[in-house]
């Protein structure tokens, strides 16, 4: 495209009800620029039509605010252009009020008969439109005469882009002419994927119909891990992860370590709010953007904060000064963040990307690929998350999240990647077949699922946590497995029962018995490692740090020397290694902020991870392992020089400081 993303945007947020007067009656072009000045702003997305269809501008198509009396949206792009800041426009293409009461028969109908997003006529709030109704004409005219009144923008943002299954008329005679069977969820499903397909295709021919190089993004709210079909009408991804607004602070990292490895530039998506979108009058602590933007940058993206502009167009003070302050960091921390690589040992293939999903799990986090995000971030590996179209050879080990059922083409280009002498890390499912037999050679028999939940682990010392000598309890059940030529990595405990009405022991749970059961907790032969119990949902569901200990120490012992290493580092820090190759040197990443939950379950904004101090860390020390020798090792963008050391094959230094985000430039 035209030209590649800026690292300091703002979404700006511009829904606003018709029973508001006065739109845009305080906007002024001085202020406005100004607010952009303050907060170090050089991208902002600007609103053509809002989740109540409303548009910001003279329209022939829509419907434009009852109460704007002149063009605000030219209005922006104008005053934007004078300071140099790019304008991609927004266009709500999945909501539209408007629409949804002017034609109600275009609105997604779920198969029980209830609209979708506001589902009842009583209910306050917005509903989705089908993209297989006529709405999708209007759509795209409406696409057409932004790109025409605005050929120079830098972007169409298309937002709230999925598909539900749907019984509307046109979806229902779609399926009839098709040959499938509404009542099935399967017909649903397949009818549900063509309109989307039919969107992606038609949206993105309208965006570019006038302009060929427009640029084109399609929101849902989270990159779907495997469904690469799509990216082809994709010029970039804005990873949308507004850690207070339901996504949590390890979202983004796990949505970031896979789209680096798609060939597309991308920025992520948080928000100015305390908690999510919508918010008037919220505010994060300062210091929560000044992480959540150093952590974009860690994991080799651009930036983009949420905000949400007040209905008179004044734009508001505090937010920009806020917003500033990250940003003015992030400004002096670009020349090092810009075309990067991420460096990885480990690959982690998600379920997500298979379909296959823990009970409990929702289409955005499958508990097992969450449970493993935040293990590897915890044990400070180096590492990227796959879809089985990635290429595998990249890594040194491959983790398959624990409900991975391993079918016979994925089994082929594992065994060619352990030929060529990768490593594998199995748990739970991932390399059991149906009939209980392991795909691969672990030195171990399984013997199907144990009868007793729970049941307790005593791994061998060297993968016990450092507390823990004595069994320790796992709430999922394990598989049977007997060693026969591997190595065991310890011991199962049985309860003496399980816990029903007929027999029962203390508040929760039977103890163990004080003999092992025969069965192990892990087995190792070779290259491949199993552990009995799903433990990546485990730790996920559970979240004792003695299970993430456990994980942790399995992984190591697997991989071996790693290509980073640090010491004095809590597990709630955060390491990445990216490479500029054009710059012919490595950037280290050291993070760190200290997250506590505050609020409750059922207040207006729930309970909410909230970042208010940054504590500093001192002499952290790191040690590295690259392909090619390196001279030196400087703090930037301080330009302070470290005293280096030789290691075996490699060098260590001490950081002396982190407070938040430290990079360590290695040449």
């Amino acid at each position: 495209m035209r030209e590649i993303l800026r690292f300091r945007q703002v979404h700006l947020d511009f829904h606003t009800s018709p029973a508001i007067k006065g739109i845009g009656a305080k906007f002024k072009k001085k202020e406005f620029q100004d607010a952009l000045k303050a907060g170090r702003v050089d991208s902002i997305t600007v609103f053509a039509k809002c989740h109540h269809g409303l548009s910001y501008h003279p329209t022939k198509v829509g419907t434009m605010h009852p109460h704007l009396s002149f063009d605000l949206l030219r209005a922006q792009v104008e005053a934007c252009r004078e300071i140099n800041v790019n304008t991609p426009i927004y266009i709500s293409a999945g909501l539209d009020s408007v629409m949804a009461e002017a034609h109600p028969e275009w609105l997604v109908l779920r198969p029980d008969g209830r609209r979708l997003w506001a589902n009842t006529p009583l209910d306050a709030g917005f509903r989705r439109l089908c993209y297989n109704s006529p709405y999708m004409d209007f759509l795209c005219d409406q696409i057409r005469e932004v790109v025409a009144l605005h050929p120079t923008c830098h972007g169409i943002f298309l937002d709230i882009i999925s598909e539900e299954e749907c019984c509307c008329k046109w979806c229902m005679e779609w399926m009839a002419k098709n040959g499938l069977d509404a009542t099935l969820p399967e017909s649903r499903k397949k009818a549900s994927q063509h309109t989307l397909r039919r969107y992606y295709e038609r949206a993105t021919a309208a965006c570019r119909e006038q302009v060929p190089a427009m640029r084109v993004f399609h929101n849902s709210g989270h990159v779907t891990p495997g469904y690469r079909e799509i990216f082809k009408h994709f010029s970039h991804l804005e990873l949308e992860s507004l850690p207070t607004g339901g996504w949590g602070y390890d979202h983004y990292p796990m949505s970031a370590k896979y789209v680096a490895n798609l060939g597309l530039d991308f920025l992520g998506m948080t928000g100015k709010f305390h908690a999510s979108w919508g918010e008037f009058g919220g505010l994060k602590h300062p210091n929560a953007l000044r992480y959540e933007c150093a952590a974009m940058l860690a994991y080799g993206s651009k930036c983009s904060i949420g905000d949400q502009c007040h209905p008179s167009g004044k734009m508001d003070v505090s937010t920009y000064e806020v917003i500033g302050e990250a940003y003015d960091e992030v400004a002096k921390k670009e020349p090092w963040c810009a075309e990067v690589k991420n460096i990885a040992d480990v690959g982690l293939l998600l379920s997500a990307s298979l379909g296959t999903a823990p009970a409990g799990s929702s289409d955005r986090q499958h508990r097992d690929d969450v449970g493993a995000n935040r293990a590897l971030l915890e044990g400070h590996f180096l590492f990227d998350t796959l879809d089985t179209e990635a290429d595998f050879s990249k890594y040194r080990l491959l983790v398959i999240s624990d409900s991975i059922r391993i079918d016979a083409q994925l089994k082929k280009k594992l065994d060619r990647y352990l030929a060529k002498g990768g490593k594998l890390f199995l748990s739970g499912q991932a390399g059991v077949a149906e009939d209980n037999t392991f795909l691969f050679d672990v030195g171990a028999k399984c013997d199907g699922l144990s009868p007793f939940s729970p049941d307790f682990i005593l791994p061998r010392a060297d993968l016990q946590p450092a507390f823990v000598k004595t069994p320790l309890v796992m709430y999922s059940p394990s598989r049977r497995v007997r060693v026969t030529d591997g190595v065991s990595l310890g011991d199962i405990f049985d309860p003496y029962f399980n816990r029903t009405y007929a027999h029962y022991c203390s508040h929760r749970h039977t103890p163990n018995e004080l003999k092992p059961s025969g069965f192990v907790c892990g087995v190792m032969k070779g290259n491949v490692m199993y552990l009995a119990h799903p433990v990546f949902t485990h730790y996920q569901g559970n979240g004792a740090v003695a299970y993430k200990d456990f994980i942790v120490n399995a992984l190591r012992l697997l991989l071996g020397q790693p290509t980073l290493a640090v010491k004095n580092l809590p597990s709630t820090a955060r390491v990445t290694l990216m490479e500029q190759p054009a710059q012919k040197r490595f950037i280290a990443h050291l993070l760190y902020a200290n997250t506590i939950l505050r609020g409750a379950n059922g207040s207006p904004t729930g309970a909410v991870e909230v970042i208010e101090d940054l504590v500093p860390l001192h002499d952290i020390e790191v040690t590295v392992r690259l392909p090619r020798k390196i001279k030196s090792a400087r703090l930037v963008p301080e330009n302070i020089p470290l005293e280096t050391k030789p290691v075996d094959g490699g060098i260590s230094f001490v950081v002396p400081r982190l407070l938040c985000h430290q990079m360590v430039e290695l040449a």
